[in-house]
């Protein structure tokens, strides 16, 4: 009987422990599935955001079509490329004190810079920052731009004090107001709309130079707006000051821009226009060109839907620092969903725009041995808590994908511009045939945080320059950082344009 039961019992523990092993090598089966599943999304990415030479080509080819055609009628290109009437840049010979009002959101600066009458010879330029009250965003022209006055003179009396050379008249201003604008002459220009949280009914449709004239005046101070620029005209002008073989300028931060120097012939859309060098700076505000060799994926569709601007600004939304942290986000929050390996979906990785671009360069460019940096942010941001180090190395694979499409994508913008302008080794497109093809230096202006600041960014971006353009060319391309041209580029352009500017050229 003894012997029956041990028998039995015998029998009972290898069912149990078969069981035991079923049950475990089920969860290893599911376990490698959901492995499957998370490393299959990322192979997926991958191969959608694949931007292999021939396809950039194909874009740098694409951009220069669209600006070509954006220069011969209005409205027949998705590049607006804008005439911004800025037709000489500071060549050297500009000489005194001048100042600058940059205002773009929801700080503005005032800035006095002194010009020494020599190429790359500012001998000094002071900044003085303020914030807008939250109110005056919403309220009136009149209110705003009294408030901006007011501080603008504040601060131009305490340094004209300090100076010792206070004066009465005589000042020059450039205003850098990096909303969208109607240019209608180098010193003025309509505001079509504001962005970045301002709501100011009464200023739009109206000259906001004119409006910033008359608030000076209210407060008794005489200055005279000689130049209303962007970003990205500002950085051109700072970019030629210190190097006359600068062309272009491009601005990669929360947002991207880019503008060059035209040939006034090439400007068909301006027959007749009078310019007093015969170059004119264009505005191409590139962050809304589109192709269809863009290397689109559902993550860029989802956010392009959930965005204030569907279909607009499909440029941007793929290479700038706005876009880049919030794309990463909605592929990470799919791979939580399609497996158990981040735990429960956290709330967190639902938020929108959570995960900033700064953030997801912190993970891409964490080279402690157990990516202790990945796994803070999945933490402490995203409240993923305990993420397996496999998973956080799937993690900085998503945002190296991410980040190499994008500056990939930006080097094949520079192309672009390079092409139209004859740059990049080939006759200009629109050009006659007998144009000269003599590869010169050529330096891009480049100013913006995701440029500056990410490392991956833009060494992904020099390293795809010199694949589309071949390494003979791309040594004659130089990508020259440029600071503050929203401020002392504002300065410059007002002095270049100044009623006593002498010219040499």
């Amino acid at each position: 009987m003894g012997r029956k039961w041990r028998e039995v019992a015998a029998i009972a523990v290898a069912v149990t422990f078969a069981a035991v092993s079923v049950v475990t090598v089920g969860k290893r089966v599911r376990k490698r599935r959901e492995w499957g599943r998370v490393e299959g999304i990322v192979r997926e990415l991958e191969k959608e955001c694949e931007t292999d030479v021939g396809r950039l080509r194909q874009l740098a080819d694409a951009l220069a079509v669209e600006m070509n055609a954006g220069l011969a009628s209005e409205g027949g290109s998705k590049l607006k490329m804008l005439l911004t009437d800025v037709d000489r840049l500071p060549d050297g010979s500009e000489k005194g004190i001048y100042y600058a009002l940059d205002l773009g959101g929801t700080n503005f600066r005032a800035l006095q810079v002194h010009l020494g009458g020599q190429r790359s010879s500012i001998l000094s330029h002071d900044v003085e920052r303020q914030p807008i009250p939250r109110h005056l965003m919403t309220s009136t022209s009149e209110e705003l731009f009294d408030f901006v006055a007011a501080a603008l003179k504040s601060f131009v009396e305490n340094k004209e004090t300090c100076d010792g050379d206070v004066r009465d008249s005589g000042r020059e201003l450039g205003f850098t107001f990096s909303f969208p604008v109607n240019q209608t002459s180098v010193s003025s220009g309509i505001l079509i709309r504001w962005t970045k949280g301002f709501a100011i009914e009464d200023m739009v449709g109206k000259d906001v130079s004119e409006s910033l004239q008359l608030a000076l005046r209210r407060k008794g101070l005489d200055m005279r707006i000689v130049a209303l620029v962007n970003d990205s005209v500002g950085t051109l002008a700072l970019g030629y000051y210190h190097d006359p073989d600068t062309v272009a300028a491009v601005i990669f931060g929360t947002g991207t821009n880019a503008c060059y120097i035209e040939r006034r012939e090439a400007i068909i859309k301006c027959q007749g226009l009078n310019t007093s060098f015969g170059i004119m700076v264009v505005n191409m505000e590139w962050g809304s060109f589109w192709s269809s060799h863009l290397p689109r994926t559902s993550y860029d569709i989802e956010l392009d839907l959930d965005s204030p601007n569907p279909t607009e600004q499909g440029f941007e939304k793929m290479i700038s620092g706005m876009y880049l942290g919030e794309i990463a986000r909605k592929v990470i929050l799919r791979m939580a969903q399609e497996s158990d390996s981040f735990g429960v979906v956290p709330s967190k990785l639902s938020t929108p725009f959570i995960l900033r671009t700064p953030m997801m360069a912190a993970m891409h460019e964490d080279e402690s041995q157990s990516l202790s940096e990945v796994d803070r942010i999945l933490s402490e941001i995203l409240e993923v808590p305990e993420v397996h180090p496999r998973l956080r190395k799937l993690v900085m694979k998503v945002c190296d994908i991410i980040t190499r499409r994008a500056a990939r994508l930006a080097a094949a913008g520079i192309v672009g511009i390079l092409k139209k302008i004859g740059r990049e080794g080939e006759r200009p497109l629109g050009s006659r045939s007998g144009h000269d093809t003599t590869m010169r230096r050529t330096v891009v202006a480049v100013e913006g945080g995701l440029y500056v600041s990410y490392t991956m960014f833009r060494e992904y971006l020099h390293e795809a320059l010199e694949e589309i353009l071949g390494e003979d060319i791309a040594r004659h391309v130089v990508l020259q950082v440029t600071e503050d041209g929203s401020g002392i580029g504002a300065a410059l352009v007002a002095a270049a344009h100044s009623s006593t500017a002498v010219h040499t050229r």
